[in-house]
């Protein structure tokens, strides 16, 4: 049974309603280093879904009971701004952002070199600006950026996209309608542009068959999305060490 108010067809002829093929991306935009205060920023977009990231750290562990003496501990925090979307919500955090900003976590410790600043925290805060779906990619993607800006140790950039089922047809970076209306959301992320996957949620029912040919979908984007991130990472260091833009 179609739901509510959902379009009678999100896909024709190959294209999606934004005009997309079935395997491409939104425009895609990235950015490291533009906030001073900051230890390390970063800014990602999926088109209309905009974050951005700002790191701390190493620093001194408040309350101290959380220290760790062989590992500095990671603490993201992910936020979605009350004018991020079309209706005002409520501020602060609600279980969705403490349930994604675990997930980051999660994500991100397994490409850091937690050991190598033993009782301290590093810090992150992503905040979701403006959102058309895919905000908890385009939050790790910022963040990323950000702890590498910001030089913590890492064995290499999380790359994240999202894969969907619509209208019975496996696509990827999930937008708008699609994710309101489609059958099934998927959130990928894989470490330094390989097949590692470090977050995989899905949100619907799909075939085994199907569910493949999205990872495999997902794993291919990922490693666009970490070309981009090092590209933007070479740009912003190029320029600032007196080379070639």
């Amino acid at each position: 049974m179609a739901k509510v108010g959902a379009p009678e067809k999100m896909i024709e002829h190959g294209k999606r309603m934004d005009g997309r093929t079935l395997e491409q991306f939104r425009p895609l935009v990235a950015e490291a280093g533009f906030l001073e205060k900051a230890c390390g920023s970063g800014r990602f977009e999926f088109a209309n879904t905009k974050a951005i990231a700002a790191v701390y750290g190493p620093r001194k562990v408040h309350p101290r009971h959380m220290m760790q003496p062989q590992r500095a501990i990671l603490r993201c925090k992910y936020n979605m701004a009350p004018f991020s979307t079309g209706e005002r919500s409520r501020p602060g955090h609600s279980r969705r952002s403490i349930e994604i900003s675990k997930v980051i976590t999660e994500a991100l410790n397994s490409s850091m070199f937690l050991e190598d600043n033993p009782k301290s925290a590093i810090d992150a805060f992503i905040e979701i600006i403006q959102a058309d779906a895919s905000t908890r990619c385009a939050g790790l993607n910022a963040v990323s950026l950000a702890l590498a800006d910001a030089g913590i140790p890492m064995k290499d950039l999380v790359s994240s996209c999202s894969v969907g089922k619509v209208d019975g047809k496996i696509v990827l970076d999930v937008a708008g309608l699609e994710d309101n209306f489609g059958d099934v959301d998927i959130a990928i992320a894989t470490f330094g542009g390989s097949d590692k996957v470090v977050l995989l949620q899905l949100d619907g029912i799909m075939t085994i068959g199907e569910f493949h040919k999205a990872l495999d979908l997902g794993v291919k984007g990922c490693s666009e999305i970490h070309a981009l991130q090092k590209e933007t990472l070479r740009k912003k260091y190029a320029v600032n060490l007196g080379g070639e833009e």
